[in-house]
């Protein structure tokens, strides 16, 4: 089963040539499930013809806003109306949860009560999961004909279904402490307030259960695959 990646950003200078860029960690997530990878780096301009490129869809997370006035925004908005009407599976995670929302009419806007930084526990389908967070974004209106599947007290939409064919997770289950490290240190400092970086620094350690949700991503795209 090919999975087409929609890369929306990059990692950070100094960081992807050690821990990758945004599409290498979901191939490195989803390794061992039997699937092969094309990444599309839409956030360069880079599109797939069409959803028939692929047999399932992943959006990477991105530094930028769903709202934002970008010249791959619309495209890819489109795109994603394209693989909803396709019947084919699509998986979005941070800033591809926000797009998917968006493009299928729900809002995203920045969250006045401010960031979500590292480990994080999410009540999803009654069981509690951890997972890194890095965002202030979110969605703050449902599109029509989503139900909430995930959710904390500080981020009530944070995992989303459309039908049986469209899930999407706010945190990044592909995020190690490494790289939640490195944001700290890169992207985190005179942005996120100094107390929440310190809180998510002590936390790195700390066991996660992205290896289950990477499980249940695989499985979500082989069993809605098409012929």
């Amino acid at each position: 089963m090919k999975i087409g990646i929609l890369r929306t950003g990059h990692s950070p200078d100094g960081m992807i040539e050690t821990l990758g860029d945004y599409d290498d960690m979901f191939v490195r997530l989803l390794d061992g499930h039997g699937f092969t990878f094309q990444t599309f780096s839409v956030v360069d301009g880079e599109f797939p013809s069409g959803p028939q490129d692929a047999d399932g869809w992943l959006i990477t997370g991105s530094k930028h806003g769903a709202y934002e006035d970008h010249a791959w925004i619309a495209p890819l908005e489109d795109l994603i109306r394209d693989i909803n009407s396709s019947g084919k599976p699509m998986i979005g995670v941070c800033f591809g949860h926000q797009i998917i929302a968006q493009a299928l009419g729900g809002k995203v806007e920045k969250f006045a009560g401010g960031w979500s930084v590292g480990r994080t526990e999410y009540t999803m389908d009654g069981r509690t999961v951890a997972l890194n967070a890095w965002h202030q974004d979110q969605v703050t209106r449902l599109p029509e004909g989503a139900r909430v599947v995930g959710s904390t007290d500080f981020c009530a939409h944070a995992m989303l279904a459309y039908g049986d064919t469209i899930w999407t997770v706010q945190p990044h289950p592909e995020f190690g402490p490494d790289f939640i490290d490195g944001l700290i240190r890169t992207r985190g400092k005179g942005v996120v307030p100094d107390d929440q970086l310190a809180a998510a620094s002590a936390k790195l350690s700390e066991p996660l259960d992205s290896s289950d949700i990477a499980t249940e991503m695989a499985q979500f795209f082989k069993s809605k695959a098409r012929a």
